[in-house]
């Protein structure tokens, strides 16, 4: 049976990438997103969860993302899971980290200053979607993913449309 491991997430910043560079010259850049989500509570309060997640980036991505995104900023990523060991230099105790390898990235802010990124995210439900076109790198439309040094692709405009559901639940959910 076959298998998938695919993440999609859309989130803020926690703080600046942080890009390095490998001994063989690839770009890595390290960063966490914020995903939060809320709900009511059984006493009709409005009740909160922020999830923290590590994404790891490589090549150009890493590279855009180092220039183009701030802590705060909000952005789209698609990638996988990994599971990494890694020993703690202190202890030498063994140690496990999850991360999202990410293979594409759409940045949902507006322009601000000479680049993107910051702010929140431009979509309004009363405009029916995006009110500028979210900024993509990344993986192509047509499967695979980002590849050697390919230019970016170029903005896709999205179309206008109405949500096709409310997420904003006036009644309590019976589980």
């Amino acid at each position: 049976m076959a298998s998938l491991n695919k993440v999609l997430l859309i989130g803020n910043l926690g703080r600046d990438p942080e890009v390095r560079y490998m001994t063989n010259g690839e770009a890595v850049a390290n960063f966490s997103i914020a995903t939060t989500e809320s709900w009511k509570g059984k006493d009709g309060q409005k009740q909160e969860r922020t999830e923290w997640h590590n994404i790891v980036m490589y090549r150009k991505l890493a590279e855009i993302a180092g220039q183009y995104l701030k802590k705060g900023s909000a952005v789209y990523v698609e990638g996988k899971l990994q599971t990494r060991k890694w020993q703690d230099k202190n202890t030498g105790q063994d140690r496990y980290t999850t991360e999202i390898i990410a293979d594409e990235m759409k940045m949902l802010g507006g322009r601000s200053g000479g680049g993107m990124g910051g702010g929140s995210a431009p979509y309004d439900a009363d405009d029916g979607g995006f009110s500028t076109p979210p900024q993509s790198f990344g993986g192509s439309q047509q499967g695979g993913g980002f590849s050697g040094n390919q230019p970016a692709p170029a903005p896709q405009q999205q179309q206008a449309r109405k949500p096709a559901f409310d997420d904003q639940f006036d009644d309590d959910i019976p589980f």
